[in-house]
């Protein structure tokens, strides 16, 4: 089964490298050498949907970041991802997200977006503890975030377009980030920034993005819009890039360790969990792994 699922994963990124091309679903098959048929059950049982659902759904979600980020006319998006004519875009369009591409292009707002599949999970690291050549120990600076307010998933929660919950395996979540306006995010907290909140003396897990403190534009159903949190700073602790695949858990672990562990006085601060919230940034080969806790100074 681990077999297939790589292989299932490598006919993701095919299919993601020529979304345009319109490829069939025996060129797809082809690539990882199993049959149509094969392939369309396991994948299917896997991914929840069909191979031609999630090629579908893939298009029409570059399409409207197309609308929202370029200044392609409407109609050679449509043609670009597969659609035969505008009216047959704007049809299905409507039909998945509500609104009209040109609605959309004139005022973007929260969509449920069918955002790149990852079927792969990492393995679990049993390693003695020691350090590795590839994972390092991590470390500590301090960064100043300035007031914003927070657009998240604080609670499991059934919606129109199906359950919420406030963790990273959550397709609905995440596309929906994905369809925000990088004008209305906060983009020092980083898009797909997690975090926890301290209620009643617990620390609870939510899953969202920062944005500006004048965000106005629509709260999607199952998101809370908190805030405005004061600008603060951060001790962050820190882990380079890495595997995700193999290093994560080990990484992770370490990490969270030295977060939650760690005296702030020795950097001449104290907590201020009492004002804002704590965060966490999860991009594995390009950023690494951080977690962010609010402090103020000593004085």
């Amino acid at each position: 089964m681990q077999e297939w699922i790589y292989a299932a994963q490598k006919l993701i990124d095919y299919i993601e490298n020529h979304i345009c091309e319109k490829p069939s679903l025996s060129e797809i098959s082809g690539h990882v050498g199993y049959s149509p048929c094969y392939c369309s059950e396991q994948f299917h049982r896997l991914a929840g949907m069909t191979i031609r659902e999630y090629v579908y759904r893939r298009r029409l979600a570059m399409a409207a970041e197309d609308l929202r980020d370029t200044g392609s006319s409407i109609v050679d998006i449509a043609l670009k991802y597969g659609f035969s004519d505008q009216s047959t875009f704007t049809r299905a369009f409507k039909y998945a997200y509500g609104c009209a591409p040109s609605e959309y292009r004139k005022k973007p707002r929260p969509l449920p977006l069918t955002c790149r599949k990852m079927l792969l999970e990492p393995f679990s690291n049993k390693n003695d503890g020691g350090l590795s050549m590839s994972i390092s120990k991590p470390y500590v600076r301090v960064e100043y975030i300035p007031a914003h307010r927070y657009l998240g998933v604080y609670r499991e929660s059934e919606t129109e377009k199906g359950r919420i919950w406030p963790r990273h395996d959550c397709d609905l979540a995440c596309g929906i980030i994905s369809s925000l306006n990088d004008r209305d995010l906060d983009l020092v907290c980083t898009r797909f920034t997690a975090g926890w909140a301290h209620e009643n003396g617990e620390r609870r897990y939510f899953f969202g993005a920062g944005v500006k403190t004048d965000y106005s534009s629509d709260i999607p159903e199952g998101f809370e819009l908190r805030g405005t949190f004061p600008g603060s700073y951060y001790i962050v602790f820190c882990h380079q890039p890495f595997d995700y695949l193999t290093e994560n858990a080990e990484v992770m672990k370490r990490v969270d360790e030295m977060a939650w562990n760690f005296d702030p006085k020795l950097l001449g601060f104290e907590w201020n969990e009492d004002e804002c919230q704590d965060y966490q940034r999860h991009y594995p080969e390009v950023l690494g792994y951080q977690v962010l806790r609010p402090v103020r100074k000593i004085v």
